[in-house]
């Protein structure tokens, strides 16, 4: 049978199904496209600390009209970590109010990004903090007893990551940490230690000298569990409420205290202002993630040396016509030289398949 008009022409056709290519929307609502809103209205806040999903973002930075949010991330950005330090821009309800929810739909370009992995042979980073441009190393003298080689990870982690590092001792009343220091002589590495009173007893830390480096920085401690981390950001920040541990009589080991990494504004006694970034103690420090030719740069009296090594040179022990190696020989390098390269090479040796 044939649909025909009055004229015998099938013009009627057009009203036939099987001409229309689209299928019908049984839910009558709008295609899915992937465009989606340019939010021009996004407020731009510093995420303080995340807790199970959850982020606390800091609004209005110095302003009157400062205020403290909570939000959640938007979907599309489940795949991307947002960590403590990020610059987010935010959407929805930003009052502040209780119980209203807000939602991150990007991260601002950072500036920084410390890393860390599991070990050195593992290839996932684990994001630690962003835009930092400082990194507080805290070690103690003795109770837990300091390693050096742990001080050195730190220290390429903080070049890899563009930060400028600082080491402040603890405990210092339990033992000499002159020995300990000799390691990193010749580094431009600024030192913090405990002082000591008029009768040579223990004064405690010098709280607003490294205070006094806080300011106008934002600064990430890590540390060792049990070395005093979270004693040093409850004495810098007094409403901090950091919880704070002891150290294992039978294995020497700290207790992991702090479990998140959060951050907290230092403000000093004449109102300058920082950021303090607590971080939950380590007792490793993977560099899978580093580049191999930037472990070097950290070491930097011995990189001056290595600017006369051939092109190629893996600076390892036994390299031939290396010249850190030749300096070593001849009896150029101090103690102290020798033992940072010593420490250079063993992490050159780790990576010696990534050269």
């Amino acid at each position: 049978m044939s649909w025909l008009d009055d004229d015998g022409d099938d013009e009627l056709d057009e009203f036939d199904e099987s001409q229309i290519r689209s299928r019908p929307n049984p839910k009558a609502n709008r295609p899915r496209t992937k465009r989606r809103p340019a939010h021009a209205d996004a407020e731009i806040g510093r995420v303080l600390g995340v807790d199970r999903g959850r982020y606390s973002v800091l609004l209005g930075e110095g302003t009157d009209d400062e205020r403290m949010i909570t939000a959640t991330r938007a979907r599309e950005l489940r795949r991307m970590p947002i960590v403590t330090g990020d610059a987010a821009r935010v959407v929805g309800d930003t009052t502040g109010d209780d119980g209203t929810l807000s939602r991150i739909i990007g991260i601002v370009e950072r500036t920084s990004l410390l890393r860390r992995s599991a070990d050195d042979t593992d290839q996932v980073e684990r994001v630690i903090v962003a835009n930092a441009d400082q990194m507080l190393i805290v070690v103690a003298a003795a109770d837990p007893e300091p390693r050096a080689r742990l001080v050195d990870r730190y220290l390429v982690a903080a070049l890899d990551a563009g930060i400028r590092p600082l080491l402040v001792v603890t405990k210092t009343d339990l033992a000499d940490p002159a020995e300990f220091l000799r390691h990193f002589a010749g580094l431009d590495l600024q030192v913090f230690t405990s002082a000591q009173d008029a009768s040579g007893g223990h004064a405690g830390m010098p709280i607003d000298e490294i205070g006094a480096a806080l300011i106008g920085h934002s600064t990430v401690f890590v540390g060792h569990s049990g070395v005093g981390k979270s004693t040093l950001v409850n004495a810098l920040v007094p409403s901090a409420g950091r919880a704070t541990g002891h150290v294992n009589e039978v294995t020497g080991r700290g207790r992991h205290t702090s479990s998140s990494t959060v951050s907290l504004r230092y403000v000093s006694p004449g109102d300058g202002r920082g950021w303090v970034i607590d971080t939950p103690g380590v007792r490793s420090f993977g560099l899978g993630h580093v580049n191999p030719e930037n472990i070097l740069a950290a070491f930097t009296e011995l990189a001056e040396i290595a600017e006369q090594c051939p092109r190629g040179c893996t600076h390892r022990a036994g390299a031939e016509d290396c010249a850190l190696n030749e300096a070593a020989a001849a009896g150029e390098l101090s103690e102290a030289g020798l033992a940072r390269l010593e420490s250079l090479q063993r992490l050159l040796a780790t990576f010696a398949d990534k050269f």
